[in-house]
């Protein structure tokens, strides 16, 4: 009987393992920051427009986007500590699927993770250092455009990688392809 009580218990806290770790995006709560580390394996510290700079010479940077690579957004006026957000999905040249938190507000409050939102780049050469980003306020791309740096690619070869959850099991390409250019 001992023995059953401990596979159960053994059983039950790796379900729970699981469940946790499958559930990180819905329950997060907090900073672009923290999250885009979490999620990405990216092991960047600081406001998120720096990791540009920081990862020069850790991690490969570029501006071509790869699934779980951290796309960094520049310091502006709108983004006082700028933003980092994770690849989740390529739809197309020009509009990608991000998974990231602290964009959006749900009730009224950001801080929430979001993921599959839609970003397009709207640069003049389509190197996406200018983007739009889906904004759940307005049920679409946002009206603002922000500038980027560009990509930071997790690192390969028994390093750390992206969690396999930053996409949903059936991501909405069409209605990014809209977003993207219904406007």
């Amino acid at each position: 009987m001992r023995i059953l009580a401990f596979v159960v218990c053994v059983l039950a806290a790796m379900f729970a393992a699981v469940q946790s770790k499958a559930n990180i995006i819905e329950q997060y709560n907090g900073q672009c920051v923290p999250f885009a580390r979490s999620v990405s394996g990216i092991q960047i510290w600081g406001d998120a427009w720096t990791w540009w700079d920081q990862a020069k010479g850790r991690y490969d940077r570029g501006r071509k986007p790869k699934v779980g690579s951290v796309l960094v957004f520049a310091q502006t006026d709108q983004l006082r500590l700028g933003h980092v957000a994770v690849v989740s999905r390529i739809v197309e040249d020009r509009v990608l699927m991000l998974t990231h938190a602290n964009w959006s507000r749900f009730g009224g409050k950001r801080g929430r993770a979001e993921q599959d939102v839609t970003l397009f780049d709207v640069s003049d050469r389509g190197d996406w250092s200018k983007v739009r980003v889906w904004y759940r306020d307005n049920g679409g791309l946002g009206g603002s455009t922000y500038a980027t740096y560009g990509f930071i690619y997790p690192a390969t070869g028994g390093g750390t990688r992206a969690m396999p959850e930053l996409s949903s099991s059936a991501p909405d390409y069409v209605g990014s392809l809209i977003d993207a250019y219904a406007r």
